[in-house]
């Protein structure tokens, strides 16, 4: 029988051949497109975040400041939508996520799928951006690196507030994000249409970071709080990033996740369920796999 020899032992041609027809399936699955829609659409949104934080950090405020920086943001998240969305649904967020799954306008069991690959989004984000500016960084303090670039990946609250006026300041912008999504995602509200969504939801970006930006970074985004933390860590500021204020890290993450919950579940309680049609939370025949589109319309597919 045909076979090859894989560390010194027979493999049978039949198993190579349900090998490459398991890879085959799996790379033609929905859920692997929907992971790559996820990590792509991420990784866009932290590298304008990320990178209009860098230009005013290494720039000393010549080449950005505090409103560079929001509409960098901003701009990130309408273009990773735009990228994502006619595939996954364009949440690059775990709060939304989360929010979407607990509402049933995701199946459970994509969420670790999307928190993967909106995960590895954000680390890669943080790695380009790390090596595009890396000699900016070096030269801003002759050839260290400053404890305060970390920042530029990583929330932190401004000096004097504390880490549970921070948790607050996450948790109501967290569900005042996603709250409004819901609001411009239901199919009986007056949303906009699907290709002007990612431009509504980048205002909604910008508007929290007007608003409430100067507490602790208007974060809304856990995505965007651990894996670069991770990353700085490894790339030379050691424990800092998790470290700072008493461990501070863990309080955006938990905030983030709890306050996008509730900005959906408030929505759906104060308004979605009062609409004339049947509601969407209680419809247990609704799509598994809606999420940024509950208006049962979808970003324009170009797959054929």
């Amino acid at each position: 029988m045909d076979g090859h020899e894989v560390d010194g032992h027979e493999v049978d041609g039949h198993e190579i051949l349900k090998m490459r027809r398991k890879i085959r399936e799996i790379i033609g699955s929905k859920y692997f497109h929907e992971f790559l829609a996820e990590t792509i659409g991420t990784m866009i949104l932290l590298l304008f975040g990320f990178g209009s934080m860098a230009q005013t950090f290494t720039g000393k405020g010549k080449f950005g400041g505090i409103l560079s920086v929001n509409f960098g943001w901003a701009v990130g998240v309408m273009f990773g939508i735009f990228v994502s969305g006619g595939v996954s649904g364009g949440h690059l967020n775990p709060a939304v996520t989360l929010a979407m799954t607990v509402t049933k306008r995701l199946s459970w069991e994509k969420l670790p799928i999307y928190w993967l690959a909106q995960s590895i989004g954000a680390f890669i984000a943080s790695a380009i951006v790390y090596g595009v500016y890396y000699d900016l960084l070096m030269a801003y303090d002759n050839g260290k690196l400053v404890p305060d670039a970390a920042y530029i990946w990583a929330t932190r609250p401004y000096p004097g507030v504390s880490t549970a006026t921070a948790f607050a300041d996450q948790f109501v912008s967290s569900a005042l994000l996603v709250g409004i999504i819901f609001a411009l995602t239901d199919k009986r509200n007056s949303g906009p249409s699907p290709q002007l969504l990612p431009l509504c939801v980048a205002l909604i970006v910008l508007g929290i970071g007007i608003s409430f930006g100067i507490n602790c970074g208007y974060g809304i985004n856990p995505a965007r709080n651990l894996m670069p933390r991770i990353f700085t860590s490894l790339a030379g500021w050691g424990s800092a990033p998790f470290t700072y204020q008493h461990y501070y890290f863990w309080a955006p993450i938990l905030a983030q996740l709890l306050g996008g919950v509730m900005g959906g579940l408030i929505y759906i309680v104060t308004i979605e369920m009062h609409h004339k049609e049947i509601n969407h939370f209680n419809d247990e025949k609704s799509d598994p796999n809606i999420s940024l589109k509950v208006r049962k319309v979808t970003f324009p597919s170009h797959s054929g």
